[in-house]
């Protein structure tokens, strides 16, 4: 890069030609002018042009103007990067393959992401990236009802059962928790937390709750919300979401329909529309493929309904959608705006990671996670092994929880894999926490066909197993 280049990057920071005004949540409250309401978000094929002369789009950064055209190129070019590199996998420093079911191997694209030098949150240029990041997650949850609302707010996968529990839930308000591992319990304690009394339908470990167990539960109670763990990281136990939604809108069509898809979401398929969900929620570090930090979700219209139409206010502040939402929207229309300060480091990760996922048909990315995640687990099969999904449909594409050989106990075998140059995680279902492994494969070490992560994996595993037993004598 240039010194000229270089300086046009920071040059953006000092336009003083024009006031872009501050926006908070609550002078959009007070705001009444009619020239100053925020701008609907409309998807981008809805929008009209004035003349039938193709418009070029333009940001103006000071001394240098930067077409959308042109951004969209670079970001071509950076998410076909991965097809270009050479021989060597990864400019990283030397590590073991992180393996788990989240944080996960990142690219390198995203990781340089993260170096991005500091700049105001409240400037265009990051307004405009975070507007951006919106819009590529209304793609990648396939919604375009313009009343979905996707939220980016700095915090862990957790914080997304707050919102749920302090947005949508009141004192006294009844949830069913679909129960297949640890996770659900958890949710189950963020409810209890707010005052939402939550009921939990269990399945034996390794199984999940069948359709006639849940109209059974449903036709027991109101309940205002059904929670429902698309993959539990616990277990590695997969949800089929859209039958579970049908027999919601036919047996109980008020309840809301959440879906936590901490450890599924770009990595199995999720149709936020066609299915009729109400909250999906999700985090950054997983099949996304973006360092932890971010907490990411999307609501339907009859969720922010319900939430407008609360009795009580939230019993949150930082987890308030009346804090929150307006900021969204605005950056969405790439207005600047203010409740907290967001990390734009993670932000432009987050965009660089949804541009490479958006560069290839979603459906081809699910195929590949699935015929991935087959191969480990007919791998692990031949080596004698069991996994704690028995049942084939409830089997995870993202991660593979592996028994281990009886008497066998997690910290035995860890050690001997992080020598051979890959981390696993072990157990975390209380019950059998130490009989099990856990095996995470998505992100970059599935979509990129030049890394030899998971056959690394896998063969690791059988000369370690191999290894161990013959130390102990088995």
């Amino acid at each position: 890069m240039s010194p000229n280049e270089r300086l046009s990057l920071f040059s953006r920071h000092f336009n003083t030609n024009s006031h872009v005004p501050l926006r908070t949540p609550f002078t959009i409250e007070r705001e009444s002018s009619k020239d100053d309401k925020d701008t609907p978000w409309e998807p981008p094929q809805h929008q009209k042009q004035k003349s039938t002369t193709p418009l070029e789009q333009k940001r103006s950064f000071g001394t240098q103007t930067t077409s959308l055209q042109e951004e969209g190129k670079r970001d071509k070019t950076l998410a076909d990067s991965s097809t270009k590199k050479s021989a060597k996998m990864s400019s990283q420093p030397s590590h073991p393959a992180l393996l788990i079911p989240g944080p996960i191997e990142f690219d390198d694209e995203v990781l340089a992401s993260m170096s991005h030098y500091s700049e105001s949150h409240v400037g265009m240029p990051f307004v405009n990236t975070f507007g951006e990041v919106l819009t590529m997650l209304r793609k990648l949850f396939q919604t375009t009802n313009p009343a979905s609302q996707p939220f980016v707010i700095s915090g862990s996968g957790t914080l997304g059962w707050d919102q749920v529990a302090a947005n949508l839930g009141e004192r006294g308000d009844e949830a069913l928790v679909l129960h297949t591992g640890y996770f659900a319990d958890s949710f189950a304690d963020c409810f209890e937390a707010y005052g939402v009394k939550a009921t939990q339908l269990k399945a034996p470990i390794g199984d999940r709750p069948q359709l006639d167990e849940v109209e059974k539960a449903l036709k027991e109670k109101d309940y205002k919300i059904i929670t429902i763990t698309h993959t539990d990281t616990s277990t590695g136990v997969l949800s089929e979401i859209k039958p579970l939604a049908d027999l919601v809108r036919k047996v109980s069509p008020k309840t809301l329909i959440v879906v936590d898809a901490v450890c599924s979401v770009g990595c199995e398929n999720i149709e936020f529309d066609n299915w009729d969900l109400d909250v999906v929620l999700t985090a950054s570090q997983k099949a996304i493929g973006c360092p932890a930090g971010l907490s990411i979700l999307m609501a339907s219209g009859r969720a922010i309904e319900t939430f407008k139409n609360r009795a009580t206010p939230p019993q949150t502040y930082f987890a308030s959608w009346k804090n929150w939402m307006p900021i969204m929207q605005n950056y969405e229309a790439k207005k600047p705006s203010y409740f907290a300060t967001p990390s734009p480091q993670l932000i432009h990760a987050l965009h660089t990671a949804l541009t490479q996922i958006m560069a290839r048909p979603l459906s081809e990315r699910f195929a590949k996670n699935k015929e991935v995640s087959q191969h480990v687990k007919k791998t692990i099969g031949e080596m004698g092994l069991k996994q704690l999904a028995t049942k084939e449909e409830n089997q995870a594409a993202g991660m593979t929880a592996i028994y281990l050989p009886e008497g066998l106990t997690p910290p035995e075998i860890l050690p001997t894999l992080m020598k051979k140059g890959v981390i696993f995680a072990g157990g975390l279902h209380k019950e059998i926490a130490t009989k099990y492994v856990r095996f995470g494969h998505m992100g970059v070490s599935v979509m990129d066909d030049k890394r030899d992560d998971i056959e690394r994996a896998l063969k690791a595993l059988k000369e370690g197993l191999a290894e161990v037993g013959s130390k102990s004598g088995q």
